[in-house]
C-alpha cells in the first residue's frame, strides 16, 4: 500500500530550476534511500514532502493520518529535561493508561461495590477495554524499550539523569534519533543518521532498523550503511529523480551497465552519422548520386541525436604520486603507551611493511587518532616510540584540518607551499579538484566542510609522499568524492595507514585491520567484512573454549572464611556448628545472587535485540521475567546481608 506519492515535483530557486518531472512512492514498508551528490537537493526534496518548504510545481498526497519522523542532518534533541524524563514523554499516554488501569482495579476490589451490579460491569468493561490497548501497545514494556534504545546509543544508567541541555552537540543528535525511534512514525525520514555515532553504535542502529515496522527513507553518504539497509535507491541527478531497485551496490551495478549502454548507443549513433556524413559530402555535387545523398541528408536532419553520456557533474580528479620508494620496513612501534595524562591503550605494536595499507577500528575515545599523532611526533608517546624505516616520506591528512590557513585564499594555500610552481600549473591542479574560476580567491574560513577535504587533499597530493597517514579522511566528501579517492589509493605505489569509520571505504581500500582498544593493539589480515568475520569467529571459539573448560573444571566454591586458631579454639561446639552453618549459607546465597545477576544481564542483552525489541510479546514476557529477577535479587541480597551479619557476629 503506498503511503505517500510525489507526483511531478518541481522546485526552484531564483529563477532557476533546481529539478523537476520528480516521481516518488514510498510504500508502508519500503526501504528507500536517497542518493545524489551534495547541493543536488536531496534535504530540499526532503522538506518539500514534509510540507516544510513550498512546492513550485506538482503534488504530494500521502495516506490519511500519515504520522511521519524527520530527522535533518546534525540537528540535536533541544530539551531541559534529564535523558530518561524526555525518553519517557513519548510514552505519556500508556502512563496515563496505566494510572487508569489502577484507579479501575481499586474501584473493582472496593467493598462498597456489588460485584453484580451495572456500575461494576461498566467498570470492568471499561477496564478490559483500556487494558487490552495498554498491552497492544506494549504498556508493560515501555521501559524495557527506553533502556534498549538509550543502551544501544551508548548512554547507561548512569545517564539518566543528566539534563540534555548539558551534553554535546552529538550527543543531542543521538538522542534525537533515539527519541524518533521510540515514536515508531510510520515514515521515518532520516539524513544522514550515522554522523557522530561509532561502527559499534551504527551497528546497533542497522539492526534495529531492520526490523523496523514502517517505511525508511534515508539520505546517507555511508555507503555501507545503504547496503545493509535499504531495498531501492532514488538518485537525483541532472536535474530529475531515478528509481533503482536493490541496495546500494546494486544500483552502483545498474548505473554503470545504464551507463555503459549508452556510451555503446552514442558511439553506434556517432558511427552512423559520420557513414551518413561521408556519403553526402563525397555524393552531393554529383549528378549521377545526388538523390541519395539527398536523402541521406534529410535522413540527418530527422535524426533524434543522442546526448554525449556524462555525469551529474564534474568528477574530481586526482592520483598520489610518490616521488621516492621507501625501503621494505616503514614503520614500527613496539609495546608503546597512547594517550595525554592517562593511558588510553596499551601495548600498542605495529609493523608496517611498505605497499600496505592498514586501516585502523576501534570505539571513540580509545585513542585511534592520538596514535597516527603519536606516530607523527605531534603528541608524545606516554611509552614507547616509532622507528621510521629507510627512506620514508610521511604524508598527513589531519581531520581536524589544522594545517589549512582561515585567511588565505584557495590559491596561496597552495601555492605558499609551492612558490616555484607557476600559477598556471597551480590553477590546473585545483581544478581537477574542482576548484575553478573564482573558487580559488574563496578564502579558506568561507569553504564548506568538502571543499576544505578536497583543499587538503590537493595539498597532500602535492607533497609526492610514499607513506600517507590519513585520519577520517572521507569525513566531509560526498559520495562521488569518496569515490574518486578510493581509486586514486587503489593505484597509490605507497603504504598507508589510516583510521576510519566508514566500513565501505576500509572494504575497498584496507590490506589489513588493526583494532585498537584499552588493551592494546590486536592485527587482522584482509579488509573490514573479514576483521568482523574473524572476530566473531575468535568470540566463538574462545566461548566454546571456556564451556569445556567449565565442564571439565567445575569452579569450587570459595572457602569459607575462618577465624583464628586461637578464636575457633575458645567456640563452643554449638557455637562451631552455628559457624559452619551460617558459612555456608553465605555461600550458597553469594553463588545464587552471582546465578540471578548473569540471568538478568542475559535477559537485558536479549531484551535490546532488534528481533525481540520488535516483538511486543517476546518483549513483554521477557521483561516479566526480569521483574521476577529482580525481585528475586532483592529477597536474596536482604536474606545474605542478614547472615552476613550474624557470621560476622560470631566471628568477633
Amino acid at each position: 500500500m503506498i503511503i505517500l506519492q510525489a507526483q511531478d515535483l518541481t522546485k526552484r530557486f531564483n529563477g532557476e530550476t533546481i529539478f523537476s518531472g520528480v516521481n516518488m512512492a514510498i510504500q508502508e514498508k519500503s526501504r528507500i534511500a536517497l542518493v545524489g551528490r551534495n547541493g543536488a537537493g536531496k534535504s530540499t526534496l526532503v522538506k518539500m514532502i514534509i510540507g516544510e518548504q513550498s512546492v513550485d510545481g506538482g503534488q504530494v498526497s500521502e495516506k490519511k493520518n500519515l504520522s511521519i519522523g524527520y530527522l535533518a542532518q546534525d540537528t540535536g534533541l533541544d530539551s531541559d529535561q534529564p535523558i530518561y524524563a524526555e525518553m519517557a514523554t513519548v510514552f505519556a499516554k500508556l502512563k496515563q493508561q496505566e494510572q487508569k488501569i489502577h484507579d479501575l482495579e481499586e474501584q473493582m476490589s472496593s467493598t462498597t461495590l456489588d460485584p453484580n451490579s451495572e456500575a461494576y460491569a461498566q467498570i470492568s468493561s471499561q477496564y478490559d477495554h483500556i487494558r487490552a490497548d495498554f498491552e497492544q501497545h506494549n504498556g508493560y514494556g515501555y521501559d524495557a524499550e527506553i533502556r534498549g534504545v538509550l543502551h544501544g546509543f551508548g548512554f547507561g544508567e548512569a545517564d539518566y539523569g543528566r539534563p540534555i541541555s548539558e551534553l554535546s552537540g552529538g550527543q543531542k543528535t543521538q538522542l534525537a534519533l533515539a527519541k524518533l525511534l521510540l515514536e515508531k512514525p510510520d515514515l521515518l525520514i532520516l539524513d544522514e543518521p550515522t554522523n557522530h555515532l561509532d561502527v559499534e553504535t551504527i551497528t546497533w542502529l542497522e539492526g534495529y532498523i531492520q526490523n523496523y515496522r514502517g517505511a525508511l527513507l534515508i539520505i546517507s553518504h555511508d555507503r555501507y550503511f545503504l547496503d545493509r539497509i535499504v531495498t531501492e535507491v532514488y538518485e537525483l541527478a541532472n536535474g530529475t529523480l531515478q528509481h533503482f531497485t536493490g541496495n546500494y551496490t546494486d544500483y552502483t551495478r545498474e548505473k554503470d551497465q545504464q551507463l555503459s549502454q549508452q556510451w555503446r548507443a552514442y558511439d553506434k549513433q556517432q558511427a552512423q552519422i559520420e557513414k551518413l556524413q561521408t556519403f553526402v559530402d563525397k555524393n552531393i555535387v554529383r549528378a549521377s548520386t545526388t538523390k541519395q545523398a539527398q536523402a541521406r541528408r534529410k535522413q540527418l536532419e530527422k535524426m533524434k541525436r543522442l546526448d554525449k553520456p556524462t555525469g551529474d557533474a564534474k568528477t574530481a580528479r586526482f592520483k598520489f604520486t610518490p616521488k621516492s620508494k621507501s625501503g621494505n620496513n616503514v614503520l614500527k612501534v613496539a609495546d608503546a603507551a597512547v594517550g595525554y595524562t592517562t593511558i588510553l591503550s596499551e601495548p600498542v605494536n605495529l609493523d608496517i611493511k611498505r605497499n600496505q595499507a592498514i586501516a585502523i577500528v576501534g570505539p571513540n575515545g580509545v585513542g585511534k587518532s592520538t596514535l597516527l599523532k603519536s606516530i607523527l611526533g605531534i603528541i608524545p608517546f606516554i611509552k614507547g616510540s616509532a622507528q621510521f624505516g629507510t627512506g620514508v616520506d610521511t604524508g598527513y591528512y589531519d581531520q581536524e584540518q589544522a594545517s589549512l590557513h582561515a585567511e588565505k585564499s584557495v590559491l596561496n594555500e597552495l601555492w605558499d607551499d609551492h612558490p616555484t610552481t607557476p600559477e598556471g600549473d597551480i590553477r590546473s591542479i585545483l581544478g581537477s579538484f574542482l576548484f575553478s574560476g573564482d573558487d580559488v580567491t574563496k578564502l579558506v574560513h568561507d569553504l564548506s566542510g568538502g571543499e576544505k577535504a578536497r583543499l587538503l587533499l590537493t595539498k597532500l597530493a602535492m607533497q609526492h609522499n610514499n607513506f600517507l597517514v590519513l585520519d577520517e579522511p572521507t569525513n566531509h566528501l560526498d559520495i562521488d568524492s569518496r569515490e574518486v579517492l578510493e581509486q586514486a589509493l587503489n593505484h597509490f605505489d605507497g603504504t598507508i595507514l589510516f583510521v576510519s569509520h566508514d566500513r565501505y571505504f576500509i572494504n575497498k581500500i584496507a590490506t589489513s585491520v588493526i583494532e585498537l582498544s584499552k588493551t592494546g593493539t590486536q592485527s587482522y589480515l584482509g579488509n573490514y567484512d573479514y576483521y568482523v568475520a574473524k572476530k566473531e569467529e575468535l568470540i566463538a571459539i574462545k566461548e566454546h573454549a571456556a564451556e569445556i573448560q567449565q565442564a571439565e573444571n567445575p569452579t569450587p566454591k570459595e572457602a569459607a572464611p575462618v577465624t583464628s586458631d586461637k578464636k575457633t579454639y575458645q567456640l563452643n561446639k554449638a557455637e562451631q556448628k552455628q559457624h559452619r552453618k551460617l558459612a555456608r549459607q553465605v555461600d550458597q546465597l553469594e553463588a545464587q545472587l552471582d546465578q540471578l545477576s548473569q540471568s538478568k544481564e542475559q535477559i537485558e542483552t536479549k531484551m535490546t535485540q532488534p528481533e525481540i525489541f520488535n516483538d511486543m510479546d517476546k518483549l513483554q514476557k521477557l521483561q516479566q521475567q526480569l521483574e521476577t529477577i529482580n525481585e528475586q535479587i532483592k529477597a536474596t541480597e536482604t536474606d545474605w546481608e542478614e547472615k552476613s551479619l550474624q557470621l560476622e557476629d560470631l566471628n568477633d
